[in-house]
């Protein structure tokens, strides 16, 4: 890695994205708040039982090889000094937003792209090596400051944002690396097709099947065979970034599905209770749709059924005899509750009946092929004056619950399970503080 001034001026070393990811958030934001709790094997967990799973876990559990999406009954037995957490995702929310002006106070916040990952770019003097490794440590050390010693991050620096993602992941906890032009491909050989993010294990056996398995093929694919073996745009734009090169987004990009999902409490598990969270879950979802500013054209229901242990049945993720159902329903582009509230009942409605049927325990609500505003067609037999004003009906109404809570205007039939189904934070997203 080059240090003097003339290198540093050189194109190779300039860097255009800083990445921050927050190590094992939430048990690190458990770990500060509840001095207890240092240095000791910790899960957290969405509820108390051994069915679910750990949704993260302190280093201190990692060691064990506990994960996120451990089964917890699994995990008391790989770690038997584990202690159990119920997550408090409010706490963690304010964490997010105390880590944000901490690292905002050192340079500006682009993109949060989840409650524990955020992007900044690099501007003129901040993009030379050097300056942007001390630009780094200056974040690491402002967190830790500000916000309390136990939060720990590892920053990514490189040409681009995705490789500046790859950089963070590749020294936790606590690190900080560079990817500058003239090391970048050396540093790509060193990688698996699992550090990319975007591929996982289902993306990873699609590429085997084509025939790519070292990062090295991955590497020697041209931009038209890249977008062959991933059939479509992302392996071009694939390609592209691990060259190094950088580029926003087009702007068509946009969410393809919504969903909401929860597994139910054993007290939860009746046919009345599983429809009043599914309630609960179109309401987030369709709240969470009109934000964004997307129109979906189909809904979709999912529901798991709990059978007894002794007959055979599949065991689902999270430890549950289960048979398994879903079912679509197309719709003309819609945002409004009124429409995805009927078409869910006519779901619902349809669902398997035997007693067999009779204790759901999972519950999953989807909005699928979302449009964006600029690309939505107008309902043929719907006027446009009609649409605009149920569409300031519904801004007016996700205000009131944006303010008062989600339960200030919603259908009497979720108040059931306002606090059986609580609001989670999604990797991807940071839900308001209600």
């Amino acid at each position: 890695m080059a240090t003097g001034s003339k290198s540093e001026q050189a194109p190779g070393t300039h860097l255009n994205w800083l990445f921050v990811d927050l190590n094992s958030y939430f048990a690190s934001v458990e770990q500060q708040v509840r001095p207890e709790l240092r240095g000791k094997p910790v899960g957290i967990v969405p509820m108390m039982a051994d069915t679910t799973c750990c949704i993260a876990a302190s280093y201190e559990a990692k060691a064990f090889g506990v994960r996120t999406g451990t089964i917890v009954a699994d995990a008391k037995r790989m770690c038997p000094g584990l202690v159990l957490v119920e997550a408090r995702h409010e706490v963690y929310v304010d964490f997010h937003h105390r880590i944000v002006e901490a690292v905002e106070s050192c340079l500006p916040v682009t993109a949060v792209l989840s409650i524990d990952e955020m992007a900044c770019r690099l501007m003129g003097r901040e993009r030379p090596l050097l300056a942007a490794l001390e630009l780094g440590r200056r974040v690491k050390a402002r967190i830790r400051e500000q916000v309390g010693p136990m939060m720990r991050s590892s920053v990514g620096l490189a040409t681009n944002r995705y490789l500046a993602k790859v950089a963070s992941d590749m020294e936790k906890p606590d690190g900080l690396v560079a990817l500058p032009l003239d090391l970048l491909p050396e540093a790509m050989l060193q990688l698996t097709l699992r550090d990319l993010p975007g591929i996982g294990a289902q993306t990873e056996k699609r590429l085997n099947a084509q025939g790519i398995t070292t990062m090295e093929q991955m590497l020697a694919l041209n931009c038209e065979r890249a977008g062959q073996v991933w059939g479509s745009v992302w392996g071009e734009r694939l390609w592209h970034w691990l060259k190094g090169e950088d580029f926003d987004m087009s702007e068509t990009d946009h969410l393809k599905s919504m969903s909401h999902q929860h597994v139910l409490g054993p007290e939860m598990r009746t046919p009345e209770k599983a429809w009043a969270v599914a309630h609960k879950l179109l309401h987030k979802a369709a709240m969470r749709l009109r934000k964004k500013g997307l129109w979906a054209s189909s809904i979709g229901l999912a529901i798991g059924f709990a059978v007894p242990r002794g007959q055979k049945a599949p065991m689902s993720k999270f430890g549950v005899p289960t048979r398994g159902w879903k079912a679509e329903q197309r719709l003309s582009e819609c945002q409004d509750n009124q429409t995805f509230i009927a078409a869910l009942s006519r779901l619902w409605a349809s669902r398997p009946a035997g007693p067999e049927f009779v204790h759901p325990y999972f519950i999953g609500v989807h909005l699928n092929g979302l449009v964006p505003d600029r690309l939505h067609s107008l309902n043929l037999f719907e006027g446009l004056e009609d649409e605009q004003s149920r569409t300031r009906l519904l801004a007016a109404m996700d205000a009131l619950n944006n303010k008062y809570g989600m339960s200030t205007l919603a259908p009497a039939t979720m108040l059931t399970a306002y606090k059986a189904a609580p609001t989670r934070i999604a990797f991807h997203s940071i839900p308001d503080l209600f």
